[in-house]
């Protein structure tokens, strides 16, 4: 059960109107379902499921290993907390890009994306990455289109080109995959603002910019990336980074003292999680092992 109030339609019509009014929209990652009711609780835009970042959370890297199972059950876990909408890392389509849409679009996300490299692929922001052809791409997002129900589901498009044919042959791609019917493009790894602009002049179609940390992009700010003309902005693996930098300084702490008091302070209270998985509306009357208050509990 889960205190939300907008089905799924309601979700993916908000992000269609809100990408209407041209302000850039932030959609920090989720890396599990109580991060995105935080998300949601400060007021951010959206939320971003990174494919990279379930990858991390299995201990794996970020290869093409994950499968459409297990992407779009915790997707769905993910979306179904929030009233935020929700887009998706689809990798390469996980080898059935009609089956992925259908399946994406049956689990409630706002949208997905699908990106041109091969299906052994890697983190964007990394070299010596392969592409498919622009034809095989092209059939894909034909394809992608073709499989969605709901107009209003996204076929997002990511080109990892840049590093790999240089920005022009990116931009050849890009009107090339919004002919084939891309919703939203996602130029991954631009450089800096002088990519992204010429990215925005080329471009037809709402884009979408990647300010993953460590990577190969500038980290501009969302005034920066608003002037630029871009439409959504993600921060994929942000929350997962900062919250195990804190786990394994915290274990370390511990390993080291002995104990966990000299890291307390750095804990979100007892009061501050019931708050947030919503404790108390899950009280019902006259039963005791429900009847909770979270006052009292720090």
């Amino acid at each position: 059960m889960h205190f939300t109030k907008k089905n799924v339609e309601q979700k993916r019509n908000d992000f269609i109107n809100s990408l209407k009014e041209k302000k850039l929209l932030r959609f920090p990652g989720a890396y599990n379902p109580l991060c995105a009711k935080l998300i949601t609780e400060i007021g951010f835009d959206g939320i971003y499921i990174s494919g990279g970042v379930m990858s991390n959370d299995l201990g794996i890297p970020d290869i093409g290993l994950n499968t459409l199972k297990h992407v779009s059950y915790r997707a769905n876990q993910i979306s179904k907390v929030t009233d935020l909408p929700s887009i998706v890392d689809a990798d390469t389509g996980f080898s059935d890009c009609k089956k992925t849409i259908e399946t994406f679009e049956s689990f409630g996300l706002a949208g997905c994306h699908i990106e041109d490299q091969i299906a052994e692929k890697r983190c964007g922001h990394l070299d010596n990455k392969e592409l498919i052809s622009t034809n095989e791409m092209i059939e894909k997002i034909k394809d992608a289109v073709s499989a969605r129900k709901d107009k209003n589901f996204s076929i997002i498009v990511r080109t990892d080109a840049n590093l790999v044919e240089g920005l022009e042959k990116t931009l050849d791609r890009i009107k090339a995959y919004e002919d084939a019917g891309a919703d939203i493009i996602f130029p991954e790894s631009m450089k800096d603002e002088k990519e992204f602009e010429k990215v925005r002049k080329n471009s037809k179609v709402y884009l979408l910019a990647n300010m993953t940390e460590f990577g190969k992009s500038k980290l501009l700010s969302v005034k920066e990336l608003e002037n630029l003309g871009y439409n959504i902005v993600i921060y994929p693996v942000t929350t997962q980074r900062l919250a195990m930098k804190s786990v394994e300084d915290g274990l370390r702490s511990i390993f080291k003292d002995g104990h966990q008091n000299n890291i307390i302070d750095k804990m979100q209270t007892r009061k501050r999680l019931y708050e947030l998985v919503e404790y108390e509306k899950y009280n019902t009357p006259d039963k005791k092992i429900t009847d909770f208050k979270t006052d009292g509990h720090e």
